[in-house]
Order: C-alpha cells, then sequence, then structure tokens
C-alpha cells in the first residue's frame, strides 16, 4: 500500500480542494446546487481518487484511479474558468486558482506518465 501523504500530487491536490471550498463560499445562492456543487464534488474527487488508488494492491488499479483524478483536475480547471467568466470569481482569485489547477494536472499527469513507462 502506498501512502498518499507522500505524493506532491496529493498535496496539491489537497491544498486545492481547500482553496476551491474558500473561492465558492462567495457564489451566489442560486448556484448552490449548481456550480458550486459540481467543483466541490470535483475537486473532492482530485484528491479523494488519489487517496483510493493508493490504497489499492495492484498498479492498473492505482494508475485507473490516478486517470480519474487527473479527469477531475482538468474538470476544476474548466469550472473555475465558467466562474470567472460568469464573475463569481475576480481576476485576483482565479490566477492563483488557475496557476493552482494547471499544477496539479501538469504532476498528476506525470505521475502517471512515469507509472506507465
Amino acid at each position: 500500500m502506498r501512502d498518499h501523504t507522500k505524493l506532491r500530487a496529493f498535496e496539491l491536490a489537497d491544498a486545492l480542494v481547500l482553496s476551491v471550498y474558500r473561492v465558492t463560499r462567495g457564489f451566489p445562492k442560486e448556484e448552490l446546487f449548481g456550480l458550486t456543487a459540481q467543483l466541490r464534488r470535483a475537486v473532492l474527487s482530485t484528491a479523494s481518487n488519489i487517496v483510493e488508488g493508493c490504497a489499492r494492491h495492484s498498479k492498473s488499479d492505482y494508475v485507473r484511479f490516478l486517470d480519474m483524478a487527473f479527469g477531475s483536475a482538468r474538470e476544476v480547471e474548466y469550472q473555475i474558468s465558467v466562474a470567472h467568466r460568469l464573475n463569481y470569481v475576480s481576476k485576483r482569485e482565479y490566477d492563483p486558482l488557475h496557476a493552482q489547477c494547471v499544477e496539479t494536472s501538469k504532476v498528476l499527469g506525470a505521475l502517471i506518465r512515469s507509472l506507465r513507462e
């Protein structure tokens, strides 16, 4: 069994969870069951799939869960972009949040590639 807390990808995904939760607090109430819920679900899925993958015994299961985490990270990146374009997220909030999304995806993608080689 792998220790998810030792992975840079998990550290980034976990930090992204906290950032997304902070920024979505300011979303309009009518988005509570829309974009707010979708963003929170996707960002939690990113970190949670890394944790679950680490708990799997086979390498193929591990990589499969990392793939799902990667997909969720990209989903978060898109949804943050939508929130910014709807003016739910200011440019000042968007830029560092987007950078966090990109970094999380890059590190996760590199981990997946290294495991497939």
